[in-house]
């Protein structure tokens, strides 16, 4: 086992016992912690345990360390280095005396479900802390692909009043916050072209994560509750002096705690790998390039493989999410004919939250690439429609009035930039051919409805309209990708929550924007613009350790810390210990405000039930 399941295993022990239903002396509980305090870690074998009569086999090693038994293996540091030596050299080294176990008490050091609820706990703080993040990426999805933010708007929680909904929708629209590419935050929520309403990866993201905090919840009471229990047998009521034979130590709690979460694990992974999907492919991401390629589509394919990856990643959880608990099988002669597999279940519960990790990270590189290049062609636009117009000012300035020529050039652009967003798959020279093409059509009618008979030399005009509006849509689309590999100004179009985490990826871990085929790494050319060149899979990697750390999801922790607006907030926004920053002992859980609350539940309870 990972040495911080064996620590978390002798806490939540020594937690348990030292309640006094166990029959364990003061001396025994204080050995076995002195453990943790002198980072003695027994090697405890990963599998063997049904956690029905409790986690037998990993807390025997537990138990036999404190004994001293020479054939326990334990892990201690030793010049500054992990060393495995016996249990007996450990407790004799660091001055602990071996105990000698009482009537009762080596049954109670053993008979209880500490590991399971150990290592639920370690699950569940993934999974907690990921279904946090999953928000934070949406938000900045919705961004990369120009999504609505009316997808969240209150009015949509308040008609459908699920708790988790609404706490996902209300953070959702605060990390929207500033945000210059959500549609509906800063202009007119709708669209000439392409789709009225987003796909349901965004639409529904509020819809779709929110039941998955309600289960997190009931999962996480059911852990504290067990972490906060005695879990073994039997049990001795010391003051009726009265001993009770039950089974506190069958661990189905931990393993109804975590079929759960892993089912939630499953179902946040599923969204990252939809959302992760769209914005790679061209048919999809609104006028994305192809696998998020910086330089020419037919040159490099910067995120095709982190798209395999994220199936690769997505089969594996969905297999992981099958519940453990249908496959029980009778132990200990058919005594324990039914036994909870709590165990197993939180062992399988963590690898899910590690993929889950995995594919965060991917989609983090995915969404800071796709943003980047959003924000390179809200710029390309920019400065292309002042040359556009200087064009058509110098082409028809003999033939249109100031009126009519606004009128042509308003309509020429729309096409354009209609028909640029199409065509992401061709190379960049080819699509401003194609799109300056599409665009003769409209001047073409715009000229006819307009008056009775075309102006002289009209073809003539046309044909150098068309050549030098694909020669200016080229040059200003070239010139605007080489500036923008040297400067990249994309923060300021960014929302409260995409800016941070934007700024964590890209500054703080150093993770750039990806230039194309130039990026890759070979002997004889190991740096670009003064930095190092590395594969896409060792940048994931960087950004995979900053979750692994905690730096990352404490980033999304500090947004509310560091931008305040007048929406209620809701916990994971808050606080990292889940209570109200005013006052410690009230945990929040409301993410309106009172009236509105009061509104919502009606006579079913008050605000601060919901």
């Amino acid at each position: 086992m990972d040495p911080s399941w064996v620590k978390g295993t002798i806490l939540v022990r020594c937690n348990s016992v030292i309640r006094g239903h166990s029959a364990v002396s003061w001396k025994v509980i204080e050995t076995v912690n002195s453990l943790i305090r002198h980072q003695i870690t027994p090697v405890v074998p990963l599998r063997g345990s049904v956690s029905a009569s409790g986690d037998l086999s990993p807390l025997s090693y537990i138990a036999g360390t404190v004994t001293g038994n020479p054939e326990i293996k334990v892990q201690v540091r030793r010049g500054g280095r992990p060393t495995i030596v016996s249990s007996n050299d450990a407790l004799q080294t660091a001055g602990i005396e071996p105990v000698t176990l009482g009537p009762r008490e080596g049954l109670g050091l053993l008979n209880g479900t500490a590991t399971s609820a150990a290592v639920g706990s370690l699950a569940l703080f993934d999974a907690h802390n990921l279904t946090m993040l999953s928000q934070a990426l949406t938000a900045m999805a919705v961004e990369a692909l120009l999504g609505s933010y009316g997808s969240f708007h209150l009015f949509i929680a308040r008609i459908r009043p699920h708790q988790g909904q609404i706490e996902v929708a209300s953070n959702i629209r605060f990390l929207l916050q500033g945000s210059q590419l959500a549609r509906g935050l800063n202009q007119d929520d709708s669209r000439s072209e392409g789709l009225f309403q987003d796909r349901y990866p965004l639409r529904t993201a509020s819809q779709w994560i929110g039941p998955q905090l309600e289960d997190l919840l009931l999962s996480q009471k059911q852990v504290q509750t067990e972490l906060n229990s005695t879990t073994d047998n039997p049990l001795i009521d010391v003051n009726n002096k009265h001993i009770h034979h039950s089974g506190n130590f069958q661990a189905t709690s931990i393993t109804s705690a975590m079929e759960k979460a892993r089912l939630s694990l499953q179902m946040i992974g599923k969204l990252l790998f939809a959302q992760c999907s769209e914005i790679i492919n061209p048919m999809l991401s609104n006028g994305l390039p192809p696998n998020l390629s910086a330089d020419e589509p037919s040159l490099s394919f910067t995120c095709k493989g982190i798209d395999t990856s994220m199936a690769s990643y997505m089969s594996e959880l969905a297999f992981l999410a099958n519940p453990v608990s249908s496959h029980v099988q009778s132990a200990e002669m058919h005594n324990q004919a039914v036994n909870s597999l709590a165990l197993v279940s939180a062992r399988y519960t963590l690898q899910s939250a590690e993929i889950v990790m995995l594919m965060a990270a991917a989609h983090l590189y995915v969404l800071c690439q796709a943003l980047d290049l959003r924000a390179r062609i809200v710029k390309f636009f920019l400065r292309l429609e002042p040359e556009m117009e200087r064009l058509s000012a110098s082409v028809w300035n003999e033939d249109l009035d100031a009126a009519e020529k606004m009128e042509l050039d308003g309509k020429v652009w729309q096409r354009l930039v209609d028909g640029w967003s199409k065509e992401t798959r061709l190379d960049s020279y080819r699509r401003a051919v194609i799109v300056a093409d599409s665009c003769v059509s409209v001047v073409t009618i715009h000229f006819i409805s307009s008056r009775t008979q075309l102006p002289q030399n009209f073809g003539e005009a046309l044909a150098r309209w068309r050549s030098e509006a694909s020669t200016t849509v080229s040059d200003v689309y070239t010139e605007n990708r080489q500036a923008f590999f040297h400067e990249q100004d994309t923060l300021q179009l960014l929302g409260t929550g995409s800016s941070t985490v934007y700024k964590f990826i890209r500054h703080e871990l150093g993770v750039p924007f990806n230039q194309g085929l130039i990026e890759h790494p070979s002997p004889d050319s190991m740096s670009l613009g003064g930095r190092e060149k590395k594969n896409i899979g060792s940048w994931i990697s960087s950004i995979h350790d900053s979750l692994r750390d905690g730096r990352l999801y404490q980033a999304v922790l500090d947004i509310r810390r560091n931008d305040v607006i007048g929406e209620t907030v809701p916990v994971a926004m808050k606080s990292v210990n889940g209570v109200d920053d005013k006052d410690p002992g009230r945990r929040q859980t409301s993410v309106i405000s009172d009236a509105e609350c009061r509104g919502l539940v009606g006579s079913v309870g008050k605000c601060e039930e919901l």
